[in-house]
């Protein structure tokens, strides 16, 4: 496990998500490349005790034990305001996910599960309109996700590029704590691993062969990563 610190918690039996220890993560870095590789995340707040919910991709920054979510959402969406009055927020990273048949197992006594991914993170926003900031998420966003859009932006015209720009609100968060929960048959025998991985890996829903993909990427199964893309 890579070290705690008093930024950056790594959350232990005491967390929020249920996370039986054959599916806990608490390696930093690979739960850090799970949020880079499935930026889409789930942003929640609770408003009078009821929670609300923004779907919006966000990139992902590292300070030295400090991570840092940034992302906008369309002014018209209420939620940067409920960021103000409650800036504690849950942002949840997901990525792919598969039915698991009981026809994998060896043994006949066996119940059909589900596979997946998902981060949970914690922290502190803030949000800003500032036309500077702004402009600066935008770049850092425009890097991450399409970094040749970026000639195209700036030969908008200045009237829409401000008029886009006053559609927007920024938001940063300050991750406090992660919570990363992998269940990809670790609690299997890599027979039953492999077994899960060759049903679906031909799969045509990217969802089901991207489950494959992560349980190898992970070191399941009796086969490598390598040997996978070679017999495909």
């Amino acid at each position: 496990m890579i070290g705690v610190s008093s930024v950056l918690r790594f959350e232990g039996e005491q967390g929020n998500v249920y996370i039986p220890e054959h599916f806990r993560v608490e390696d930093r870095e690979t739960a850090v490349a799970f949020m880079r590789a499935n930026p889409f995340a789930i942003l929640v707040s609770t408003v009078e005790r009821v929670p609300f919910a923004t779907h919006v991709p966000v990139m992902i920054r590292e300070s030295g034990e400090q991570l840092t979510i940034r992302g906008h959402v369309a002014k018209a969406n209420p939620h940067w305001r409920y960021l103000q009055s409650d800036p504690q927020c849950l942002m949840i990273f997901h990525g792919p996910h598969a039915y698991i048949s009981p026809s994998n197992y060896d043994a006949h006594e066996n119940v059909p599960t589900w596979n997946y991914g998902a981060v949970h993170v914690y922290g502190h926003a803030t949000t800003y309109t500032e036309r500077e900031q702004l402009l600066g998420m935008l770049h850092d966003l425009i890097l991450t996700f399409e970094s040749a859009y970026a000639q195209q932006w700036e030969s908008l015209g200045e009237a829409y590029r401000h008029r886009m720009l006053s559609h927007i609100v920024g938001f940063e968060i300050a991750v406090s704590k992660v919570e990363a929960k992998f269940k990809l048959s670790q609690n299997r025998t890599r027979d039953e691993q492999q077994r899960i991985i060759d049903s679906l890996w031909d799969a045509p829903d990217t969802a089901i062969s991207g489950t494959a993909r992560v349980m190898c990427e992970h070191g399941l199964g009796t086969k490598n990563l390598d040997v996978k893309k070679e017999k495909r």
